[in-house]
């Protein structure tokens, strides 16, 4: 009888319960909503989305899970993008990655992450966007492009 009171609520209600997203970012995430590595906000209450009859999606968006990725995968389903709360960057007395320095260049899609050696062709702290080369620039389609810089030595070029 259980069942047949939970499906009459899930049809009495018009819209997507906001408080259980909430509560599966906060347990994909591993941190209550307003901390750091939680979402920054809790989802916004003026969203009115359709209820979901399968068990939403969460997935980082990119490499750098700077946001959660909440998909209802019913046929017609929404899709929403969550920011997440980081750490305030530390002071750095200097660039992490140099002019010149020998570089790993990761891009990351869905379900693949490649990588290949490089150079750095400016200099810059964690976070910042730079130009790099790919390793032996003098073949065909090693243009220098502009890639995020993770930590000292890899610099990532996310795919949207």
């Amino acid at each position: 009888m259980s069942l047949a009171l939970g499906l009459i609520f899930a049809a009495a209600t018009p819209f997507a319960d906001l408080d259980t997203i909430d509560r599966q970012v906060a347990g994909f995430t591993g941190s209550p909503v307003g901390e750091i590595g939680g979402a920054s906000l809790p989802v916004d209450r003026r969203l009115r989305l359709q209820p979901c009859r399968n068990p939403l999606a969460l997935s980082w968006r990119t490499q750098m899970r700077e946001s959660v990725v909440v998909q209802c995968p019913d046929p017609g389903g929404w899709r929403l993008f969550v920011p997440v709360r980081q750490a305030a960057p530390e002071a750095v007395a200097g660039p992490v990655i140099n002019r010149g320095d020998a570089i790993s260049i990761s891009v990351a899609g869905e379900g693949f992450t490649v990588s290949q050696p490089g150079e750095a062709m400016e200099s810059g702290q964690v976070g910042a966007w730079i130009r790099v080369r790919p390793a032996g620039a003098g073949r065909t389609g090693n243009e220098p492009m502009r890639a995020q810089i993770v930590r000292p030595g890899l610099v990532s070029l996310p795919l949207p």
